[in-house]
């Protein structure tokens, strides 16, 4: 039997059944071969990105910390963003953190809040707060509200009492859970000339 429990001799089906070799043509196995021989390299490769973006954050942060030290601070890890260049100035890295943010029970309180003010103002002309509100507390697949939408009205100067307890709500739901890392690699080719990401995008490689 192989790794994956699959007899020899045999494919499993979509629906999961095993299905004998020779019942499969030839067309359907070499399909499933080359799928699964670049599915194989595809793991291997993000293993290998995955390796990079450990080290490559520890370096840096490494770095970071070293260049601290030279005026007598500790600081304990890499806080913020960091840009980092070549002494020629052609390579730049820059590494940005951003905190993952979800919203806990209380978004549900400040939903009601501004469902009172929506309703104060359905009578006037701000019918058009509305549909931006209605738009903001849209869930997505998988029931997530959108930070970005949720900025959106708490960058509106609206001055109605109800409306700011709503907004305080908003902020105080919202809850960081994790940060994310990005690291971006650009170059350039000449002295002042704009500098290009080195993109690990298959699509613009």
């Amino acid at each position: 039997m192989t790794t994956n429990s699959i007899p020899l001799g045999y494919l499993r089906n979509t629906a999961g059944h095993l299905v004998p070799s020779e019942l499969i043509s030839e067309i359907d196995k070499t399909r499933d071969a080359l799928v699964l021989e670049i599915v194989e390299k595809v793991l291997d490769l993000r293993a290998i990105m995955a390796d990079f973006k450990v080290d490559t954050l520890g370096d840096i942060g490494a770095f970071v910390e070293l260049s601290a030290e030279k005026y007598g601070v500790k600081l304990g890890g890499v806080k913020g963003n960091v840009t980092l260049c070549s002494f020629d100035g052609q390579y730049q890295l820059k590494l940005s953190q951003a905190d993952v943010k979800i919203f806990d029970e209380r978004i549900h309180a400040a939903k009601e809040l501004v469902d009172i003010c929506i309703h104060k103002w359905t009578e006037g002309s701000r019918i058009e707060i509305k549909a931006l509100v209605e738009h903001a507390f849209q869930t997505d697949k998988e029931g997530n509200i959108s930070i970005g939408r949720i900025y959106s009205l708490l960058q509106l100067d609206i001055a109605d009492e109800q409306w700011q307890q709503a907004m305080k709500a908003l902020r105080e739901s919202m809850q960081v859970v994790s940060t994310k890392a990005y690291l971006r690699i650009y170059r350039r080719d000449k002295p002042g000339g704009k500098y290009e990401q080195l993109s690990l995008d298959l699509a613009a490689l």
